[in-house]
């Protein structure tokens, strides 16, 4: 869950270690970035599935998007992709992409409407005809954030050693639409705690249709899990392929 704090190279040097790429995620987006000519990640962090598909030994062009300095300054360590630092609605590219994806859950960081349709449309504009958008949701009805809470906090060692301690609260529920909520950082060498407040949105498969519908994006499946079951009501993922018209 990127966001500006990870300008921060404290927490940006965390964020594989407290987000590692998992097997079921590593599993779908790969094949795809694989079979793909030339591949955009959106939200890209530190560059670990990009750094991943060269190791697998893609050869074509990869090109990663964050808005984080901090995230990119480690993604820079791949010489051989393109990192650019920014927002994707302001993504100025016309037809360069065969693919593009957007993972961590990142699309839920676009909260209001002309937000989102802003950045669908950058999208969109920056893909080739017929190119694909592959990005993963949480579905509402399972009600992710209701895990978020303080006694669930976790440790990991940062770069130097240190171990630091993270937890997670909500700090405004489920209105319908968005779940605000804070995420607290303590290491005892830090001199205090650092502090993340951020706000994610939460589609529903019907809305995520209608604003793909809205710029130019058709759904070319939709899966419950990474694994490509079904997409169920109570599924905790909305995996999204859309095929540019």
């Amino acid at each position: 869950m990127p966001d500006l704090m990870y300008d921060d190279p404290r927490l940006a040097t965390l964020y594989d270690r407290l987000y590692p790429l998992s097997p079921g995620s590593l599993g779908f987006y790969l094949p795809m970035i694989m079979a793909a000519q030339s591949v955009l990640d959106v939200g890209c962090g530190t560059g670990a599935l990009l750094a991943a598909a060269r190791e697998a030994g893609y050869a074509g062009r990869l090109c990663g998007l964050d808005p984080a300095e901090g995230m990119l300054a480690l993604a820079r360590a791949h010489a051989d992709i393109a990192w650019i630092r920014g927002a994707a609605r302001s993504l100025a590219r016309r037809r360069e992409f065969d693919l593009i994806v957007m993972t961590g859950h990142a699309f839920q960081v676009l909260v209001e409407d002309e937000e989102l349709r802003a950045t669908l449309a950058a999208l969109r504009a920056a893909l080739r005809g017929g190119g694909r958008f592959a990005f993963e949701t949480r579905n509402p009805a399972a009600r992710a954030w209701e895990e978020w809470t303080p006694e669930r906090e976790v440790q990991v060692t940062d770069a130097r050693g240190d171990i630091v301690t993270v937890s997670l609260g909500v700090e405004a529920p489920f209105d319908g639409r968005t779940v605000a909520f804070a995420q607290t950082y303590s290491c005892a060498s830090w001199g205090g705690p650092l502090v993340s407040r951020s706000v994610l949105r939460f589609l529903d498969a019907a809305g995520l249709a209608r604003f793909l519908s809205e710029t130019g994006f058709a759904i070319e499946a939709q899966y419950g899990d990474f694994d490509r079951r079904p997409l169920a009501p109570d599924s905790r993922e909305i995996v999204t392929i859309a095929r540019a018209l």
